[in-house]
């Protein structure tokens, strides 16, 4: 993976692709956490997000479409946990 490999520094529209050539980058240490943050205008937690979901469902998981759906299964796992206690 080189820099070229990387979306521009103006990029808006963050398809599934894109999300995961950052995460890539930053993995394999052609950029770091806070430079990838700081060119995309990502927050640390914005990024951790699209390393999570790669992490637990693919780079699939990274489709804008599906995030409420990830997103809401988490929500109702934590309820469970609580409800636990």
């Amino acid at each position: 993976m080189t820099e070229h490999d990387l979306p521009p520094p103006d990029t808006k529209r963050w398809v599934m692709r894109r999300k995961a050539e950052v995460v890539a980058g930053v993995r394999s240490g052609l950029i770091s956490l806070e430079e990838a943050c700081r060119r995309y205008t990502l927050s640390v937690e914005e990024f951790l997000s699209w390393q999570r979901l790669i992490d637990s469902h693919g780079v699939r998981g990274l489709r804008a479409t599906r995030l409420q759906d990830y997103r809401g299964a988490s929500l109702l796992h934590a309820g469970d946990n609580r409800a636990a206690e």
